[in-house]
């Protein structure tokens, strides 16, 4: 996410010289001090940074997920209130919705109506102690923070490492793997009758730089595709794509996580004109051809 946001920066007639993009071995931003480095000097401060991912990986380590994502964030905005940092832009996660919200599409004045759902509950929840930050600093201090709500992302760059990745690396790189090694079956988790609404990253990129240039207020957006897929569709255009000709093995010890997913994007697009451009169909076949040529 980080390099698309910065390509759409540059489109945007920033300047290579004034972008900074620290890398977490340089600076740790669970740290106070490092986080003052980070925004020392700037007029607007993206905040991208997260540990984070798939279902196993918030079931295994949800401790360190919700100390993680808090402390950074903490850290951030604080530090961008000291320096007087002009806009800060607070990324969230559609996991801070709650597991049965009262609407489908979500709707932004849902995110206080429930418990999410609980293998990402203490990942959502730290980022959703975020928007309460940013906005009583707006109250408080006057910082103009705004706070996005991005669905499921996915792209070229993806994490595909089966230990941590999200549903669609995690399922490309078995699919195609199995498909090299002539593999008779894939096993997958669940049911696949969970939905999920996913976005590509170079619209998401798009859509945060759009936020960063022209909204203002302490209200959260959720930024998605406006398409629900469910996990069995997704993973047979996964198997078409890569070609896979054997059996789908369902593992139904495995949890499906929230069983539906969709947000109502129409604040983005009545806000700041936001509305996504690449087909979900389109958007997999670069991901998958991306996955084929670099890992």
């Amino acid at each position: 996410m980080g390099s698309r946001v910065y390509e759409e920066l540059l489109k945007a007639g920033a300047k290579k010289e004034n972008i900074y993009r620290p890398k977490s071995k340089e600076l740790d931003l669970r740290i106070a001090e490092h986080a003052k480095k980070a925004v020392k000097g700037k007029d607007l401060v993206i905040h991208l940074a997260a540990n984070v991912g798939g279902i196993g990986y918030n079931r295994d380590f949800p401790g360190q997920l919700f100390y993680d994502n808090l402390i950074m964030g903490l850290n951030l905005v604080e530090a961008a209130r000291l320096a007087k940092v002009k806009k800060f832009v607070q990324v969230g996660t559609v996991c801070a919705y709650p597991k049965f919200p009262e609407h489908i599409p979500f709707k932004e004045e849902d995110l206080w109506k429930g418990y999410p759902e609980e293998t990402n509950a203490p990942y959502g929840i730290a980022k959703l102690a975020l928007l309460e930050m940013v906005q009583a600093y707006r109250r408080q201090y006057g910082f103009n923070g705004i706070y996005l709500l991005p669905t499921n992302l996915y792209g070229p760059g993806d994490n595909f490492d089966p230990k941590s990745s999200h549903v669609i690396p995690a399922l490309i790189k078995k699919f195609v793997e199995a498909k090299k090694q002539n593999s008779p079956e894939v096993v997958v988790w669940g049911t696949g009758k969970a939905s999920r609404e996913f976005l590509y990253v170079d619209d998401a990129a798009r859509a945060i730089v759009l936020a960063a240039q022209k909204y203002e207020k302490s209200e959260p957006v959720n930024i998605g595709s406006n398409n629900e897929v469910k996990i069995k569709q997704l993973i047979e255009m996964i198997g078409e794509v890569t070609g896979f000709k054997g059996k789908i093995v369902w593992d139904k010890t495995k949890p499906d996580g929230q069983p539906r997913r969709k947000l109502d994007v129409s604040k983005a697009k009545k806000e700041f004109g936001f509305v996504s451009k690449v087909g979900f169909k389109q958007g997999l076949k670069k991901t998958i051809e991306w996955y084929k040529e670099n890992i």
